[in-house]
């Protein structure tokens, strides 16, 4: 799979697209508060790291994934679930990276200035998520090619 910026399927997205984003990730993040306020700041901070639009992401990409199918005449059900769940394995690839940051800037913060320890942090969230990715890239490829019994 490519990865690529493409301006032009921002006109593919419908208005009440942004709103489902819009309450799913606010319903999230008041969630999150709730845990916080409930159990402490040390636990409510651990579900900030949770992305608040995934959910409404996955669900968007999974239907138009499955209605550019249908309009060619087949179905994209299983095309769609497979569309979010290569969606979500990115998510969690990316992650492992924001995991890398957090724990950099705990480590950091003490003895360098905020800007430093930031900019430190956020090279190796990105160097480490992109590695994830080369890493599945390259198993991928050298793996042997499987056979349908």
């Amino acid at each position: 799979m490519q990865v690529r910026f493409n301006p032009s399927a921002l006109k593919e997205i419908h208005w009440y697209e942004f709103v489902i984003r819009f309450v799913f990730g606010g319903a999230i993040t008041a969630v999150t508060g709730l845990i916080g306020k409930k159990f402490g700041p040390g636990v409510g901070g651990l579900f900030l790291a949770f992305p608040a639009v995934l959910p409404a992401a996955l669900t968007l990409v999974e239907k138009h994934t499955r209605e550019k199918k249908e309009q060619l005449g087949m179905s994209g059900k299983i095309r769609g679930r497979n569309a979010a769940a290569l969606d979500a394995a990115g998510a969690s690839r990316g992650s492992v990276g924001l995991v890398a940051f957090a724990l950099l800037v705990w480590w950091l913060t003490p003895y360098y200035a905020s800007w430093f320890v930031l900019t430190a942090s956020a090279a190796a969230w990105v160097a480490i998520s992109i590695g994830i990715w080369r890493a599945r890239r390259l198993r991928v490829r050298l793996a042997p090619a499987r056979r349908n019994p």
